[in-house]
């Protein structure tokens, strides 16, 4: 499989990737330096670039003409989180923005960036990133393969995070489970080797998340789209 090349002609600015290398949004003292790589966005679409996006998924009817509603979607549909709020969304370009999504009243913000990827102007997640929870390797639309090493920063409750490797239009992931980072307040490494089998679709997303130590709900956590 060769991965599809970006649209030519187009000219690529940093909005997309300044909004994950910046670091985070802060909504807690700890915080863990953003490593986590988004694809470049571009500020003329030339053709349908939407295979770049976490969500909505392609293959679908499902679109969004509104960046907050996108993020909500994405947050319940791919970071499953069970009572995601939308805080006011910021706005970078004419064609971009970060969406802040709270699972609690103060508990950390995970920031969705959505752009508008295709003629029709709708709007679509490039991945989030939080504050407890950086991604470093593999990087975003990278092509992975088993066995896949998965590593980055994080500190959370018991040090436990949760990770899931989807393909594209199934519900089911292709692996899931759970590595060791920093806890309590205490940034540390994770690192852990990701076995699948293999997938039937070009593309499909990674998350690693932290769970609430109350009720073991999705707290916040960090996507990307990554190749097969």
């Amino acid at each position: 499989m060769v991965l599809r090349p970006w649209p030519t002609g187009v000219v690529v600015v940093a909005v997309a990737v300044a909004a994950f290398t910046f670091g985070y949004h802060l909504h807690t003292p700890t915080t863990v330096t953003s490593t986590t790589k988004a694809p470049a966005a571009t500020t003329t679409v030339t053709a349908d670039q939407t295979w770049v996006a976490t969500w909505p998924l392609p293959s679908s009817s499902l679109r969004f003409t509104n960046p907050t509603a996108a993020a909500l979607s994405f947050a319940t549909s791919v970071l499953r989180m069970t009572t995601p709020e939308a805080r006011a969304f910021q706005r970078g370009d004419s064609r971009s923005s970060e969406v802040p999504i709270v699972t609690t009243t103060n508990g950390p913000l995970t920031t969705v960036l959505v752009r508008r990827l295709a003629p029709d102007d709708t709007w679509w997640v490039l991945g989030s990133t939080c504050s407890t929870v950086s991604i470093t390797q593999p990087s975003a639309l990278e092509k992975v393969s088993s066995p896949l090493t998965l590593s980055g920063q994080s500190t959370a409750f018991e040090g436990v995070l949760n990770f899931s490797l989807y393909q594209d239009d199934a519900r089911a992931p292709l692996v899931a489970g759970t590595t060791m980072g920093g806890s309590n307040g205490v940034v540390g490494k994770y690192l852990a080797t990701l076995r699948f089998a293999t997938p039937t679709h070009h593309f499909g997303t990674l998350v690693v998340c932290s769970l609430s130590a109350k009720d073991g709900s999705v707290l916040d956590a960090s996507a990307i789209r990554v190749a097969f």
